[in-house]
């Protein structure tokens, strides 16, 4: 027996009454289960292939599982980057009508990277692991601003996904997780510090098992946390005191912002002394100031960074094709025209078989960069249509498929 309650969805669910519910996780059929690799869990976590999808199953009880149902969907619903939900089945008995725990389904987040292929330089960019330092930053800071302490940070209850040379950090387990109005300095100080001794303790376990590239210390990686930490959040939520003659302050803080991909909703300016002195703070609305910029312009949905590089190079084509026309061409001009002249015709140009092994803002963005490598090598422009054909051959086909990685080496086995 068992009651499944799914996420609704536009695209239809697999017919999940076909798995074995009457069996406990650890049981299940062989034939169901791949090994992706995952850090340490609390509870027994299997991932399973169902009807050509991937999913991840947590058995836990049927208290816990829809309350990190609730706060995954919570988390979702407030834009931060989390796994999709997919459901809980719960109510499950075993053929001698013993209760069994309820299992939490979510989707495997395609395009993700484990920590480990980052960390044991897998990933062929041995800087890889500073990138998700920095990932793991920003996501502290973005849950933190929504009043979320996590209570359990740690590299396997994240994934990390590409984003135009950085990486971006999925929430996977929030378990232990509590939703507040707003987190004092003490929480969000707790929080990183159960953040940094779980990574540190991750690392030497890795460098145990030999694991760990030698160039990776464990002891910096998690200074490196603390350090962006702060800084980042610094430049969330201080206030800063200026002169009335440096009110130009103001833009830079506000532009260096949205850089970090945040949009601001209103700044709050208090005059002091006199209006000798001027203090300012900006209003942080949320993260993804790019991503939504280029999905209004262009339908394109991207990760932050990739967006960023994206409009970058869509503003760049419609400076050259203003000077063509004699005229500044309004922005959904230009959009259109640099979505169907340049993006479109680019990611069409990939092989069916190699497109997959990549999304395809990250495709474009590798091309442009790819595009300026052959350029600076040649002492000209080599053209967009050249630079892609070169890419094709000589980086992405050679590349790992990173869409599903399944590693049955490093796969981490379930605890408890």
């Amino acid at each position: 027996m068992v009651a499944l309650t799914l996420k609704t969805s536009t695209t239809p669910e697999p017919d999940f009454l076909r798995l074995p519910w009457s069996t406990p996780l650890e049981a299940w059929p062989d034939e169901l289960a791949v090994r992706l690799p995952r850090g340490r869990h609390r509870h027994v976590v299997r991932f399973i292939e169902h009807e050509s999808s991937f999913f991840a199953c947590k058995e836990i009880s049927a208290e816990l599982a829809h309350r990190e149902y609730r706060l995954l969907e919570h988390l979702k619903e407030v834009g931060l980057p989390v796994v999709d939900l997919v459901g809980v089945a719960d109510q499950r008995t075993d053929e001698d009508g013993n209760e069994l725990d309820a299992v939490l389904i979510t989707r495997h987040l395609t395009y993700s990277l484990p920590y480990l292929h980052l960390f044991a330089g897998q990933s062929g960019d041995a800087q890889l692991h500073d990138r998700l330092v920095d990932a793991l930053a920003i996501l502290l800071a973005r849950i933190h601003l929504i009043g979320f302490y996590w209570g359990d940070c740690s590299l396997g209850n994240a994934l990390f996904r590409r984003d135009a040379g950085a990486l971006i950090a999925y929430i996977v387990d929030v378990e232990t997780g509590e939703l507040h109005n707003r987190l004092s300095d003490g929480q969000r100080q707790h929080d990183l510090t159960i953040a940094t001794e779980n990574i540190v303790g991750g690392l030497f376990e890795l460098e145990a098992m030999g694991k760990l590239d030698p160039a990776t210390d464990p002891i910096e990686v998690v200074e490196r946390l603390q350090i962006r930490y702060d800084a980042l959040w610094n430049e969330l939520t201080g206030t800063d005191e200026l002169n009335p003659d440096e009110l130009w302050r103001i833009r830079e803080r506000l532009r260096r912002l949205n850089d970090l991909g945040f949009d601001t909703g209103e700044v709050e300016i208090v005059e002091r002394d006199n209006g000798s002195r001027v203090m300012f703070r900006p209003r942080i609305v949320e993260e993804g100031h790019h991503r939504r910029q280029l999905e209004q312009l262009t339908g394109i949905d991207a990760e932050e960074n990739q967006a960023r590089r994206l409009l970058s190079a869509m503003r760049s084509f419609g400076a050259w094709a203003s000077r063509e026309a004699g005229r500044e061409m309004p922005e959904a001009v230009v959009a259109y025209r640099w979505l169907t002249e340049n993006y479109e015709p680019t990611i069409a140009s990939v092989p069916e078989g190699l497109r997959g092994k990549l999304v395809d803002a990250e495709i474009y963005h590798q091309v442009l960069d790819h595009l300026w490598f052959l350029s600076e090598k040649a002492g000209n422009d080599v053209g967009l249509e050249v630079a892609t054909q070169n890419y094709v051959e000589t980086v992405l086909s050679v590349q790992p498929d990173e869409r599903v990685v399944i590693d049955t080496a490093n796969a981490v086995e379930p605890t408890d």
